[in-house]
């Protein structure tokens, strides 16, 4: 008998006969309008936040929705509050769960008002209330700043969730840079809410190695996240870190040890076209391989930040956001 692999994955997934034509061309109109516009550090963070908001860079402005509503946490510094956004179900029935997100930006840009659109689906699909976090930003307030507003806002829903808005506290996930701040959300509730535990986690893209691993220092393509934008995101979140330092647990996850931990069940998500592709399947090996329920789906030519581009223009948004919703539909 031929020998076979204790690891199985469906490589099918990751050649380019995989990818739809469709996909192929989504992916190269999309770097010809990144083309149209400057980098955001040519410009700076404040002047390229401000570009964005009025609609001034290469993709649209935010889109916000009535449905959403602003609220604030407390945070562990005294009369600061965290900004954050709740979406509430569409058909008003009673909710199963609230659902903590954390969104991306490269630590440096977004707000908790900016992915409407996609939090709503998932509150409707799913029948739960978001809550999006706005946390601190660099360069104004780099690491730990950042983590320490996501660290407050979870324990506040775990002791909370239930009495203000009629559910507990049972999911969190993020995009990119949410994803990494999920993780690290998520290893420091193990410490500081040891009887509580997450029913899931929606983890998308993240970047849980930023020292690089290979496809994030090697990806070829300027196709949304490159490596240079990378480098230039983690300089400003972590000013005067070495390269070595980069590999602490408390900012990479990918180097804790996990042995032992209680690790929630974790959905991770990535395109086969993002430069953080072996963040994704890496961190997903590791948390499968320390006891945790597993689930990795790939979407063939998907680049990165698919997740929140329109369904009708990309088949890999719609797919994805099918995954997600059967992961909680599951869960609950």
């Amino acid at each position: 008998m031929a020998l076979t692999s204790d690891l199985d994955i469906n490589v099918s997934k990751l050649r380019p006969e995989a990818v739809s034509d469709a996909t192929n061309a989504f992916n190269e109109k999309l770097i010809s309008i990144l083309s149209s516009g400057p980098k955001w550090y040519e410009v700076g963070p404040a002047k390229y936040r401000e570009m964005r908001n009025n609609g001034q860079t290469p993709l649209p402005k935010p889109v916000t929705l009535d449905s959403g509503k602003p609220f604030s946490i407390p945070s562990r510094q005294a009369g600061r509050k965290i900004p954050c956004r709740i979406m509430m179900p569409e058909s008003g029935d009673p909710v199963k769960a609230v659902y903590m997100h954390i969104h991306g930006g490269g630590w440096t840009f977004q707000t908790e008002n900016d992915l409407d659109p996609y939090l709503k689906k998932i509150a409707d699909g799913a029948s739960v209330t978001t809550i999006s976090i706005g946390y601190r930003l660099a360069p104004e307030d780099p690491f730990p700043k950042g983590p320490q507003d996501c660290f407050d806002a979870a324990e506040w829903l775990v002791d909370n969730a239930q009495s203000e808005f009629g559910a507990p506290l049972k999911f969190m996930g993020g995009e990119s840079a949410g994803g990494h701040l999920s993780v690290l959300t998520a290893l420091e509730l193990l410490k500081t809410r040891a009887n509580f535990q997450f029913s899931g986690l929606v983890l998308n893209y993240g970047c849980y190695d930023l020292s690089f691993l290979p496809s994030a220092r090697n990806y070829p393509k300027p196709l949304v996240l490159t490596p240079d934008i990378m480098e230039n995101y983690i300089k400003i979140f972590l000013p005067g870190v070495s390269a070595a330092g980069r590999k602490d647990p408390s900012i990479s996850p990918f180097y804790e040890d996990l042995t032992g931990k209680r690790l929630p069940s974790a959905l991770f998500t990535c395109g086969t076209e993002d430069c953080l592709l072996d963040d994704t399947m890496m961190m997903a090996l590791k948390w499968q391989i320390n006891g945790a329920q597993t689930i990795l789906k790939l979407f063939p030519g998907a680049p990165h930040g698919f997740t929140v581009f329109p369904p009708e223009r990309l088949e890999a948004a719609k797919e994805c956001m099918d995954v997600v919703l059967q992961y909680l539909s599951e869960k609950l």
